[in-house]
């Protein structure tokens, strides 16, 4: 009888801690899916704004239509990249879009004098700063999250349970790691 109380004790103790494995995973997939959403928004804040940025030099550089075309490209694909593995590369592309946008900009004072201009570049500069802070969060939180499936004994409860590592948001090439020069 003591032999069966203390089987009984055992697997109860095992189910226990495989519960709590369980939700550990759950909580810190959850967690990167969540990070990720965060890292959408700013990116969604940052799409949004370039068509004012565009419109806005528009109106003093109306020859530059190659330029304005590639930036509404970029954004576009950035738009529709799905995941950490296809945006950052259209994310890069858009950054370096954005770089000649602000090029043919600094050929017109009087453009960057304006209020509007101003403005548009602050909200810009602050987006990027923004997602620089959530793609550091994201991929920590990923961190954490492919740490937990990946080692003994939560890996064990994560391969039986479909569990699947998530991929960093990370940026290619090394003149992208920088955010686009905003200052005039």
């Amino acid at each position: 009888m003591l032999a069966l109380w203390i089987i009984l004790g055992l697997v109860a103790l095992v189910l226990l801690f495989l519960v709590v494995l369980y939700n550990r995973l759950i909580r810190l997939r959850n967690g990167a899916q969540n990070a990720w959403a965060q890292v959408d928004v700013q990116l969604r804040r940052r799409h949004d704004l370039i068509p004012n940025l565009v419109e806005t030099v528009k109106g003093y550089a109306a020859h530059e239509r190659g330029t304005f075309d590639e930036v509404t490209q970029a954004r576009t694909a950035a738009q529709n990249a799905q995941g950490p593995a296809e945006q950052g590369p259209a994310e890069n592309i858009l950054s370096q879009a954005l770089g000649k946008l602000f090029a043919v900009a600094e050929a017109y004072p009087q453009l960057r004098a304006t209020e509007n201009f101003q403005q548009l570049q602050a909200q810009l500069a602050e987006t990027e700063d923004k997602i620089q802070a959530s793609r550091q969060v994201y991929n920590n939180t990923v961190l954490n999250y492919n740490n937990a499936i990946q080692t003994v004994p939560s890996n064990i409860v994560a391969g039986a349970l479909g569990f699947q590592p998530r991929e960093f948001f990370e940026v290619g090439d090394e003149a992208a790691r920088e955010a686009p020069q905003v200052k005039f």
